[in-house]
């Protein structure tokens, strides 16, 4: 039987995405992602926030430096990757990294420059903008 490696993330960029171009030409996308939580502690509220290293590749990678931006809610699916370096010293150290497969933009579409904010799935983005507008759906 084989594991499962699924994340989930709904949180806001902390940063642009950094997009790098490695060999081949492959677009790599980078960026924190902040996702907060509130709890009551001894009768007051508390927030916690915990940052998320996002990586993109291919496709995603473009998609992500053309629509995402420092503050934007994002929808992010993916799984963990924990890899080591070195760093300048010579000691290896270890990163814990969400490699994201898909995500989707949230928010109000007034929120965004671009007519068209894109759900993607793999770097391919689908007709649907992620978004439902119908007047007719509403409660009031």
């Amino acid at each position: 039987m084989s594991g499962i490696n699924k994340v989930i993330l709904v949180g806001h960029l902390g940063k642009d995405p950094e997009v790098r171009h490695l060999e081949g030409g492959v677009a790599v996308a980078s960026f924190p992602l902040a996702t907060s939580e509130t709890f009551n502690k001894d009768g007051r509220k508390v927030e916690q926030t915990e940052w998320h290293n996002i990586v993109m590749w291919r496709g995603l990678a473009d998609v992500a430096a053309k629509y995402l931006q420092k503050g934007k809610l994002v929808y992010i699916e993916g799984k963990l990757r924990t890899r080591s370096f070195e760093d300048k010293e010579g000691i290896k150290k270890y990163t814990t990294e969400v490699v994201a497969e898909n995500f989707t933009m949230l928010g109000r579409k007034t929120d965004f420059e671009t007519e068209a904010a894109p759900r993607t799935n793999g770097g391919r983005t689908n007709d649907t903008d992620g978004y439902r507008n119908d007047a007719d759906d509403l409660p009031f």
